[in-house]
Parts: C-alpha cells; structure tokens; sequence
C-alpha cells in the first residue's frame, strides 16, 4: 500500500463502517468489545498510526506534558522523570523533557516553547520563586501546572511538597547526640522551598537540644558539587574546624567528600557526614553513608496524579512526601 495508511483504509479490512473505526480508535466507551478486537486487529496488520497533529487540531489536546527540571545531571530528577513519564504513559500521555541548567532565563524560555507547543500541563522544578518573569511566563501558560518542591504565591497550581524539615531535624539531633557542636550546613539558595526547609530542620534541631546555632557554618547558595567544594574547603580550614557536614543534595555531597579526600580526612573517623538524599553510587564509598531520604519515584508518580486530576476537573491540590534519616557509619564518631 502506497502512503499513509487511514481510517478508511482501516474500516476497509475490518468490514466496519468509518464511523465505528473512529469511536474506537478515540477511545470511546461505547463499542463492543469485539468491534474493539475487530478494529484494533486492522490497525495493527496495516500498521496504522493515527495523526497526532490532526488530533489535536480536533480535540484541542495534544496528549502532552512538559516537564522542566533545574539540573538534568542531578540522578534524583532522573528517577523522578521515570516514574512520572510511566505513570502518564499509562494514562495515554507523551513527556516532553526540558532541561533549565539552573538558569532562570533558559527556564522562562524552556515555559514559553511549551506555551507554544500548547502542551496540556506543565510539572516543573523551578530555579528560583522569586523570578518576576518567569512568574509571569507561567501565568500565561493557561495549562495546569504541578510544582516539584517549590512554594509560589500568586499561582493557582498543584504541587509535590518535600517535608525535608523532618528529615534533617532527625539527622541534625543525631549528630548533636554524637557530641557534635561545629556542624557545617552546605545547600541551595534560600529563595527556594527546598533548602528554606531543610535549614527549618537543623535549626529546630539545635534550638530544642539547647545549643547554640553555628550561623558562621552555614553555606546557602548552590545545590552544586563546585560550590560545596569552595565552601567545605573554607569551613575545613577555620580553627576549631567542624566535626561534622550536612550535605544538601547529591551534588553538595560530592563536592564535600572532595573537601575531605584533598585533606585525607576519613569519613566517620576524622570526620561525620550526613547527605540529604541519595545518590546510586554511595555504596562504592569505604563508610556507609548517613542519609535523609526522599523517594523520587514517589515524587514522579505523584506529579503525574497530580496533572492528571486537574486535566479531568479536579482542583489544584498539595501533596507532601516524607523523608526518612538513616544512620550509618558516617556520622557515628566523633574526634
């Protein structure tokens, strides 16, 4: 058969009028199941695939998501995206995925293709709150939108929240139980939800055990292995030094352990460490790591719920997923 093969093409070797082909193929609840079987056997010896563009032009849906994450390299936004590009799959949605690379001007263009694209929703880990125009890209977006651990006012959007206060509280006072009192916090800027959460947590910590905030200890700026580096190396080098790292993030924690490694430090023995969330390779490491952790298949499948409720009428909603601190060798010393 020449050309692309279509529904009239189809109905043709299924001996069923055009119209029949058509309720099928769009899914229509009201076909026999074996006017479903009849059709869907033609499609498939024919190789028919539908027009996705002429589809939308019909419906007004594109059966697309975008999905905008801060930092592609991070492997926890990788195992995120999985499980929320599954669980759309499974619902009849394709994924578009944009990468911001931490630049609030990519991430207000990455918004506006999507616009264009007129994707049907947006689930998106944002650089910053605080960015007027990417506010304002977002608002012209006029598609649901679902935030991954991001809290802006003014947008009538769906979000997954992190309770990260939890987690790093729980680590914090183990660590304050082990004897630490120097502890370097190294993480993101405060102008997002994340780390304005998880320094809730360790500073709660030291307020109920009683002991003084290490405000000179405390790094906020970058989620990346660079800028825990720079930090870590410059607290490592105040004297009294720390006895112990929070790390905040898979990047911080690399650019930690490097600090310690370019100082022959031995983790759990020189020094204590406790990593907010985890990375696939902690287990190559000599020491066990201690970890707050966040379940990011969790996260991803709950951002898909979370579009696709909107998508079928429902309001915007928060959802809020736990995390859980592990103790392991790495925080257990104290020198």
């Amino acid at each position: 058969m020449e050309g692309p093969v279509t529904i009239r093409d189809v109905a043709a070797r299924a001996g069923v009028a055009l119209s029949s082909v058509s309720r099928v193929l769009s899914g229509h609840p009201d076909v026999s199941a074996s006017m479903r079987a009849k059709v869907e056997a033609a499609a498939e010896e024919l190789g028919y695939e539908p027009d996705l563009l002429a589809q939308s032009l019909r419906s007004g849906a594109t059966r697309t998501i975008g999905f905008i994450i801060r930092d592609i390299a991070n492997p926890l936004f990788a195992v995120v995206a999985r499980a929320c590009e599954q669980e759309l799959r499974r619902n009849g949605y394709s994924l578009i995925l944009m990468n911001s690379d931490g630049s609030v001007e990519t991430e207000s263009k990455n918004f506006a293709l999507l616009r264009r694209r007129r994707v049907d929703g947006v689930i998106a880990s944002l650089v910053a709150e605080d960015s007027p125009y990417v506010k304002k890209t977002i608002l012209s977006l006029r598609a649901p939108l679902v935030l991954l651990d991001r809290d802006v006012k003014g947008l009538n959007a769906s979000a997954v929240i992190t309770d990260h206060a939890i987690g790093v509280k729980a680590a914090t006072k183990h660590l304050i139980e082990a004897g630490h009192r120097d502890i370097a916090f190294i993480s993101g800027a405060a102008n997002v939800y994340t780390t304005r959460n998880r320094i809730k947590g360790f500073s709660e910590a030291f307020s109920e055990s009683g002991v003084p905030l290490p405000e000179k200890l405390i790094a906020l700026g970058g989620f990346d292995a660079e800028y825990a580096l720079i930090h870590a190396r410059h607290f490592l080098l105040k004297n009294p030094r720390p006895t112990a790292f929070v790390a905040g993030g898979i990047g911080s924690t690399a650019g930690v352990v490097r600090a310690f490694n370019e100082m022959n430090l031995k983790i759990g023995d020189d020094i204590a460490l406790v990593a907010l969330d985890e990375w696939p390779l902690f287990d190559v490491f000599a020491t066990e790591i201690s970890s707050v952790y966040r379940d990011p298949e969790a996260i991803g499948s709950e951002a898909a719920h979370l579009i696709l409720e909107v998508l079928n009428g429902n309001e915007p909603r928060e959802s809020v997923i736990d995390t859980k601190f592990t103790a392991r060798a790495s925080s257990q010393k104290v020198r």
